[in-house]
């Protein structure tokens, strides 16, 4: 049966993501209740800092930990340890910079569109491994914190790795990942609100060793709404792509995500036209299935060009290969990236 004593025996050994100590030590157990007839178990623990990428993952550890041992249902909670006890325990060790700092060499592209459905993250994703098979340090940051999809079209199967109080990102195809979806059990909804959003983008920034990129890209959430913002305003050296298909309603509301840009003084590098057109492999004819011309009437509103346009097609298969939505080196659209990234090397 399990018992609360079984429970508070875990706690006990496992520690505080910041400062490296026990919750014994740091007296960060503030309760502990179990409802045996539901085997659900409620814990409330006091860290260092809250609503970060290491809650997260404490979160993920602590729901496994306590399933194993018989719950069957968990509930956990954190509060903030009290200023004394994280002055007693705070490292003094010097940290590395981060990617905000003055230091930081890495150039930042912001990928964004102006609705969901448009295969911004499939830009995003694509976009990356081309610039690796160009010889560059790529990563990414998945912003899109309520539609996160970065792992999963990547074929991402493993989850991040701390070292000390820093967080170590997934690489795949020679690029480093970081997303909220590495710290969700299940594909549960994000029910956060914007302030959490922010710490938890910050985190990604500040609290996860990023192995000295040349190139960091950010698959921004549709649209303009908070997150958007936030990122506009974190990173005010970035670079942008806007991503549309031929659609005139993809390409009007597009518009606006490009006017955030110029609005918080981002340059927009170019115009990404997704799902151009789609080839016959009988006849080799182009059909429009979603018209022409809004990539181009899109970088005439926002007086950019028009950088690279994607056919709509599948990866080719690859057995014992998962990785839905990357495009072979030599596949027609891995191509066109290529071409993409070379001509984002350019002008960066």
């Amino acid at each position: 049966m399990l018992t609360e004593q079984h429970v508070l025996e875990l706690l006990h050994k496992m520690k505080d993501p910041f400062l490296h100590k026990t919750f014994k030590e740091t007296e960060g157990i503030e309760e502990v209740s179990i409802k045996e007839e539901k085997k659900h178990v409620s814990v409330k623990l006091a860290i260092a800092k809250t609503n970060t990428a290491e809650q997260m993952q404490l979160q993920q550890e602590l729901v496994a930990a306590l399933k194993q041992l018989g719950a069957v249902t968990v509930g956990l909670r954190f509060s903030q340890l009290p200023e004394e006890t994280i002055a007693k325990y705070q490292p003094t060790s010097e940290e590395r910079p981060s990617l905000l700092s003055e230091n930081s060499k890495t150039k930042f592209l912001a990928i964004a569109s102006g609705k969901g459905g448009v295969g911004k993250s499939t830009v995003t994703v694509n976009t990356a491994v081309a610039l690796a098979r160009l010889g560059k340090k790529v990563g990414i940051i998945d912003a899109d914190i309520y539609g996160f999809s970065v792992p999963d079209m990547m074929g991402v199967e493993e989850r991040p790795k701390l070292k000390g109080n820093k967080i170590i990102p997934v690489e795949r195809f020679g690029v480093q990942i970081m997303s909220m979806g590495f710290f969700v059990e299940d594909n549960s909804p994000v029910v956060w609100r914007g302030p959490r959003l922010g710490k938890m983008l910050k985190s990604f920034f500040k609290e996860v060793v990023w192995d000295d990129l040349d190139y960091l890209l950010l698959d921004l959430p549709p649209g303009t709404g908070d997150v958007a913002l936030d990122v506009h305003n974190l990173i005010p050296s970035s670079k942008e792509l806007i991503v549309t298909t031929p659609h005139p309603t993809a390409a009007f509301v597009a518009a606006r995500a490009g006017q955030m840009a110029i609005d918080t003084d981002h340059e927009i590098l170019g115009i990404i036209e997704n799902m151009s057109y789609f080839e016959s492999k009988v006849t080799g004819e182009k059909e429009y299935v979603f018209g022409k011309g809004g990539g181009d009437k899109l970088a005439d509103v926002l007086h950019t060009s028009v950088i690279g346009r994607l056919s709509l097609q599948q990866p080719f298969e690859e057995e014992g290969v998962f990785a839905p939505s990357v495009y072979q080196e030599e596949h027609p659209n891995g191509k066109e990236y290529l071409e993409i990234a070379q001509k984002i090397l350019d002008e960066m």
